[in-house]
């Protein structure tokens, strides 16, 4: 049996989570909810994905609280109303997928929030345009030509830490399997971790611990209420000199293993628009595989990973424990399907997709097996 068709455990205090395969369908935002609210969109494309042979789907980046999120077309849970929303479209789209464990992301843009969708442009947005003023860890902007974010204090920072605490809580009555925090790509707590973006001057901003003081706060008082699988993505690099890199985000990761995270899922950049990323398949592997060996915590490798051959080398060097994708489940729904048929694995289907494996290829996808709930 190939590594990557091969079972995984992923641990919390309290529960387990046993994936079938080490594929995991990674957070991809959207921009289709109603004031922060799922809707049919959200149940196409998660029935979608949860047929797609993954171990594991990730709910998109969903915002803690309304100016956290990054456009106004973002997905949130707040209120009763995003997670009432949430929630039945969640459960109908589960209906429709054999059983596959469900992970949600829990973010706040920070100072890249009140943004437009990309194909608008992804500028701020100003109050007119829908928007609003976003917060960060010091009045830095995004880009030079944009206002700056309002520095948040003690209090905000406060009311954005149990925030999040609500969104696991509530994550967690909905039946989501596992969280991941979002502290990648420039958003409010990478923002704090890099030098480029927190310029304080008090004990959150300055020295490395000062710097991870917040965010780690944060993964601490969600680990207190919530004892399941918790995670967290981080950018291992901001790709730009003197910013965050890899050497500091392996210290992070060891404070956060000591607080008991369950796996850190390892991507890079977006905090500022100096970087200069070598991109390339692969391209990020390098960082998860630093940390693996530094740390020895659950990795997720992310990252123009795209062919089954290439996932299960990945996982057969001993770079990270599991393999997430993201746009070429966009272009390939049942990309899982195909590298179960290329690398001899078993995938799981719902019975009404059992007919549609091609006659020159039932040899291959004999091999695979399909049921449903």
């Amino acid at each position: 049996m190939s590594l990557l068709f091969s079972p995984y455990t992923l641990r919390g205090p309290h529960t387990d989570l046993v994936l079938p395969n080490r594929i995991v369908v990674a957070p991809m935002c959207q921009y289709a909810a109603t004031e922060g609210q799922a809707n049919d969109w959200h149940l196409m494309h998660w029935g979608n994905l949860l047929n797609s042979g993954a171990g594991m789907f990730t709910i998109e980046a969903t915002a803690v609280v309304p100016e956290g999120r990054i456009t106004p077309a973002c997905l949130g849970l707040w209120d009763e109303g995003t997670e009432s929303a949430l929630r039945s479209h969640l459960h109908r789209a589960r209906k429709l997928a054999p059983e596959v464990a469900v992970c949600i992301q829990l973010a706040h843009a920070g100072r890249k929030a009140s943004s437009a969708v990309p194909w608008a442009g992804g500028q701020l947005l100003a109050d007119g345009q829908g928007g609003w003023r976003p917060v960060g860890p010091s009045p830095l902007p995004q880009l030079p030509q944009e206002p700056p974010p309002a520095e948040m204090d003690r209090a905000a920072m406060d009311r954005v830490r149990d925030a999040f605490v609500l969104a696991a809580q509530r994550s967690h009555a909905m039946g989501v399997d596992a969280i991941e925090i979002h502290s990648a790509h420039g958003y409010l707590l990478h923002e704090f971790l890099s030098p480029i973006a927190n310029q304080r001057k008090d004990a959150y901003g300055g020295s490395l611990e000062n710097r991870m003081r917040f965010p780690l706060e944060v993964f601490a008082a969600v680990r207190k209420a919530y004892g399941g699988v918790l995670g967290l993505r981080l950018s291992a690099s901001d790709w730009v000199e003197g910013g965050w890199d890899c050497a500091q985000s392996a210290e992070f990761a060891r404070q956060l293993q000591a607080l008991g995270c369950s796996f850190i899922h390892v991507s890079s950049g977006g905090v500022s628009p100096q970087q200069k990323i070598a991109l390339g398949p692969n391209y990020q592997v390098g960082f998860a595989s630093e940390i693996r060996k530094a740390v020895g915590m659950p990795t997720v490798a992310v990252g123009l990973i795209t062919e089954a051959q290439q996932a299960e080398a990945i996982l057969q060097a001993g770079d990270a424990d599991l393999i997430a994708l993201a746009r070429a489940f966009l272009y390939q729904p049942r990309w899982g399907w195909q590298a179960a048929a290329e690398l001899e694995g078993q995938v799981s289907a719902h019975p009404a997709y059992w007919r549609c494996l091609p006659r020159q290829a039932q040899a291959v996808f004999g091999k695979v097996s399909v049921g449903g709930r």
